[in-house]
């Protein structure tokens, strides 16, 4: 009876409602307590992903960056060609190539040879003197392909050379490797020819096995002798020929067309001239 009597008093006079509301107050961590597991849900819904998620979507984000960036390295090759084409022809050169994501899978262990192994191979297309390159310039050319992979020669190899050009004024050059991983050395370039530190060297096509305008090094040092000739003239390679994990494989002209060849056939194409070697 007594409860009664005060519920109809509270439900009358609101006598209880200094009280109900301390209760409420003291009652409300238990509500918060109880509410955690759904705010943790919904956090976690928000916010967090599987570690594998992440993985697969910073793997596929480096590989398209790696697309645009070989994409885009040509830029400064074709705006300097299109000086130089506008006024002679009046025309613009635009250069396409298509190109595969390859990753590096081993490194020859002879230091006096620059050779790397990367994880594409005659199913995926791969053929004898395929030039490659990374976010930066030209890494080198497949010199061996088997059916899963392909040995790849770096442009600073001893045995590589490499037709360049000077992207400023488009004079001509052999860019060739001397067993360091950060030079080059270009030869037979007289000591009269307008060339400085600084100059970026972009290959020139010559010899069609390397495509026109992609990067190759940047001119570090030119020593003139006036006894001499020829200047000595050294470079760094734009590649990050030593850190890059990825890199594209440039499909270009006749060569591409013939990988459907056998890898059997391809290292025996008498028409690609010796490993290593690009004449220019």
């Amino acid at each position: 009876m007594a409860l009664a009597g005060l519920l109809v008093a509270d439900l009358h006079f609101n006598s209880l409602g200094r009280t109900r509301a301390l209760l409420n107050t003291l009652a409300t961590p238990v509500f918060w307590v109880a509410d955690i597991p759904r705010e943790v849900d919904d956090w976690a819904g928000q916010h967090l992903r599987s570690r594998s998620a992440l993985i697969r979507d910073a793997e596929r984000l480096r590989r398209e960056n790696l697309l645009l960036q070989g994409r885009a390295q040509q830029m400064a090759s074709l705006q300097a060609e299109n000086l130089r084409l506008r006024a002679l022809l009046g025309s613009t050169a635009l250069v396409r190539n298509d190109v595969q994501v390859a990753e590096l899978i081993g490194v020859s262990p002879d230091p006096m040879r620059h050779l790397l192994v990367i994880n594409k191979g005659g199913q995926d297309g791969v053929y004898i003197g395929q030039p490659l390159i990374d976010a930066e310039g030209l890494v080198g050319q497949v010199v061996e392909v088997a059916e899963y992979t392909a040995r790849v020669l770096l442009i600073t190899d001893p045995t590589h050379s490499t037709p360049v050009q000077i992207n400023r004024n488009g004079v001509r050059a052999i860019a060739e490797g001397n067993g360091s991983l950060d030079a080059l050395e270009v030869h037979h370039i007289p000591v009269t020819t307008d060339i400085e530190p600084g100059d970026l060297l972009v290959s020139s096509g010559m010899g069609g096995r390397f495509p026109v305008g992609y990067p190759v090094g940047v001119v570090t040092q030119v020593d003139r002798d006036p006894g001499q000739p020829f200047a000595r003239i050294l470079a760094r390679p734009s590649a990050a020929l030593d850190r890059s994990r990825h890199v594209l494989l440039v499909f270009v002209g006749a060569e591409a067309e013939s990988t459907r060849e056998t890898p059997a056939d391809r290292s025996a194409d008498p028409a690609g001239g010796p490993a290593g070697q690009d004449s220019g």
